[in-house]
């Protein structure tokens, strides 16, 4: 995984409904290392992560750079990275080298918390504040990072933007 990755888990976190174990599966649905292997303690452990992660974009979006650097450093201090290199190869002469952010054994909540939290302090420093938001759909409470040229996004996804135009569309008819 790479920082990007790291991002995304973050954002599919903090995004995720997790009523249930189902949910949190979905979530991860990337990762299936994690997803395979998640239990009740993982996803008890992960609600609070994502309340966490909620509050860190929250901020963000609100351009409130006190509340980030709070929020953000909270979620490293709880869900601290401990980087390794990681080589599996399945017998490949070239191994397929990448970073864990937790030991082997260590639970998917564990790697998953560490994850998050490393995504969102690099995509922090990568993008600064100007560049998340929270989809503009009334009934859409996902948070996303605009990498947009133009900065322009408002809505999470083009679902997000076709069902409000579309609703709007057929307002401006009616009248």
């Amino acid at each position: 995984m790479d920082n990007a990755d790291y991002l995304d888990v973050a954002l599919r976190l903090a995004n995720a409904s997790l009523d249930n174990l189902t949910d949190l599966r979905a979530a991860l649905h990337d990762e299936p290392w994690w997803a395979d292997r998640t239990t009740e303690a993982d996803l008890d452990a992960l609600r609070t992560v994502a309340t966490a992660l909620r509050q860190a974009l929250a901020a963000a979006v609100d351009n409130d750079p006190d509340a980030v650097l709070s929020r953000v450093n909270t979620l490293l201090a709880a869900h601290p990275p401990r980087p390794r290199l990681s080589g599996h190869g399945d017998g490949e002469e070239v191994p397929n080298w990448h970073i864990h952010v937790a030991e082997p054994d260590a639970p998917p909540a564990q790697e998953v918390a560490a994850a998050a939290a490393w995504g969102l302090a690099q995509a922090v420093v990568r993008h600064g504040l100007d560049r998340w938001g929270h989809c503009a759909a009334e009934d859409c409470a996902t948070y996303f990072v605009d990498t947009s040229t133009n900065r322009a996004k408002r809505f999470c996804s083009a679902r997000c933007a076709n069902r409000v135009h579309v609703a709007a569309f057929r307002a401006r008819q009616r009248t």
